[in-house]
């Protein structure tokens, strides 16, 4: 086995590191249980003891009319804030980026990663108090790979075998899969992978997360009481939490500044000098692997020529791009996502606005007399709208008229309204590449947006990699596959967001993650309040 394995990973320090220490990293070993249970069973983070007790209310930007409390279908910033509150996975990701077990006690694979043994940890137990088996495993498996409903999170476990995996007792199960399948644990990581009791119905939802429903508004407010039964000693330690939907910036920092909320995500970047004079309120800044890319649909007029993609991103002046939409807060892009993987192309040349390249492409594609095209874009996260009006003035210098058209945050990737948009914008939180393309770039992705995974070679190399438990060969074929999409591909990549959250001074617990979801990967088990 390579000697870079999750392990060794969990030591790196220096902030490049962090960001690569990721599960697509790590080889083919076993993942244990860390000594006390959990990396953050103190939870203070560097602010005294904590306290139990409170009522604490979170402003969450987004939600709408799609608010869903479904474990296995979250799309919205406060869909996941949710789930990260209710929910919980096998596995989870350090705020670092590494892996380690949540549910489960080890995961272990055989040597080619065809066949994991999982063993849960003692006495877990859903917010009903019945217990958490393996049983509660195999029915979540068979929810979330459920073929009628494409929009659940299956796509990076595709290739698992339920019909041959097997229960051997209420804690131990067999997980086999059809070939080599080396991020298992990467994918059973996820938000969305959670684990749920056998006839779970979201209209009640019961959960092994910290917090327990009890009340939930469509498009405004949902309350969670704690849960006594969590696996953390100690933790949930507020009594109560109420995560309230803020689609409107301004909102969410009146509400914030007037203490109707303790904390807020995703701080509008014109307001930090305002929060940053307030005594009373902190922020909380995150460098992560997040990304807010423009999509190209490679299906649709003038995307599928791959000139007019190609002239796209020479268009984006990136620097001006993270200077002005994310107000500095942020590192410049290269066509390539996945920024935490340690297979990432930092040795890929910059790709640089260059205006009279990007007329060359687009006159050789036939659009000599400019190209008018539509924009879709949506308050989906901060710096979408603010990057989508960039681009809209970057582009009339080389010749192309873009029109925007502004679609509400809750309809966004509704296919009513068009998704997915010949060209249109997302948000992503970090993940490893071969994750990354089973959510959105192989066919059959539950957001597959651009529409790529067609591209045989590319498939080939992605494939491959997919089986190779070896690190530097796998991240050798990753890198093939990556050259392929930077040259080809419908992603324009401009930039990594750092995120800014806030709180109240009397808020302890938050710590920086590089996930890219906000307020250190909605860990709500980690505040407390002083009393």
């Amino acid at each position: 086995m390579p000697e870079d394995s999750t392990p060794a990973l969990k030591h790196l320090t220096s902030r490049r590191s962090l960001l690569k220490a990721s599960a697509a990293g790590a080889a083919v070993v076993p993942v244990l249980a860390a000594c006390g249970g959990d990396s953050e069973s103190g939870g203070n983070g560097g602010d005294g003891e904590p306290q139990r007790g409170g009522h604490l209310k979170v402003g969450v930007a987004g939600g709408g009319a799609s608010d869903t409390l479904d474990a296995h279908a979250p799309t919205d910033n406060v869909d996941i804030a949710r789930n990260y509150a209710l929910y919980a996975s096998l596995m989870r990701f350090d705020n670092d980026g590494t892996i380690e077990p949540y549910l489960a006690e080890s995961l272990e694979p055989n040597e080619d990663g065809t066949e994991w043994t999982l063993v849960l940890r003692d006495g877990l137990t859903f917010h009903d108090e019945s217990a958490v088996t393996t049983d509660s495993v195999m029915y979540s498996l068979e929810r979330i790979l459920d073929p009628e409903d494409p929009q659940r999170g299956a796509g990076d476990l595709e290739g698992v075998d339920l019909d041959a995996s097997e229960i051997v007792d209420e804690r131990t199960m067999i997980i086999r899969t059809e070939e080599p399948f080396v991020t298992l644990p990467e994918a059973l990581a996820e938000y969305y992978n959670c684990i749920v009791p056998e006839g779970y119905d979201p209209a009640n939802p019961i959960g092994a997360g910290p917090f327990k429903y009890s009340e939930f508004e469509v498009g405004e407010y949902s309350v969670f009481d704690r849960h006594d039964g969590f696996h953390i000693e100690g933790q949930p330690y507020v009594d109560k939490l109420e995560i309230i939907n803020f689609p409107d910036d301004d909102a969410r920092v009146n509400a914030l500044n007037s203490n109707h909320v303790q904390v807020i995500s995703q701080v509008p970047h014109a307001q930090v000098s305002i929060i940053e004079a307030d005594p009373n309120v902190n922020i909380l800044e995150s460098e992560t692997g997040m990304w807010l890319p423009f999509t190209m649909n490679i299906e649709e007029a003038p995307f599928d020529d791959v000139r007019v993609r190609q002239a796209f991103r020479l268009i984006v002046d990136r620097q001006e791009m993270v200077d002005q939409a994310l107000a500095g807060y942020g590192q410049i892009g290269n066509d390539m996502y996945a920024r935490m993987d340690p297979s990432y192309p930092e040795d890929f040349d910059q790709r640089d606005q260059d205006i009279d390249e990007a007329k060359r492409l687009l006159a050789a594609a036939g659009y000599e007399d400019g190209l008018e095209v539509e924009l879709v874009t949506a308050d989906i996260s901060t710096g979408v709208i603010a990057a989508a009006e960039v681009f809209q003035e970057q582009a009339r210098e080389a010749g192309v008229t873009v029109n925007l058209r502004r679609v509400n945050s809750s309809d966004y990737w509704n296919p009513e309204e068009g998704f997915p948009y010949p060209f249109g914008q997302d948000f992503w939180s970090a993940r490893g590449y071969i994750t990354q393309t089973a959510q959105g770039s192989i066919v059959g992705a539950p957001y597959n947006e651009t529409m790529w995974g067609e591209h045989e070679e590319w498939l080939e190399y992605l494939e491959e990699a997919r089986q190779t438990a070896d690190l530097d060969e796998r991240n050798e074929l990753i890198r093939k596959a990556q050259q392929i999409e930077f040259e080809e591909g419908g992603y324009i990549v401009w930039g990594f967001v750092n995120l800014l959250d806030a709180h109240t001074v009397a808020v302890h617990g938050l710590r920086p993650s590089v996930s890219g979801h906000p307020l250190g990967s909605y860990a709500f088990h980690t505040m407390w309040m002083e009393q």
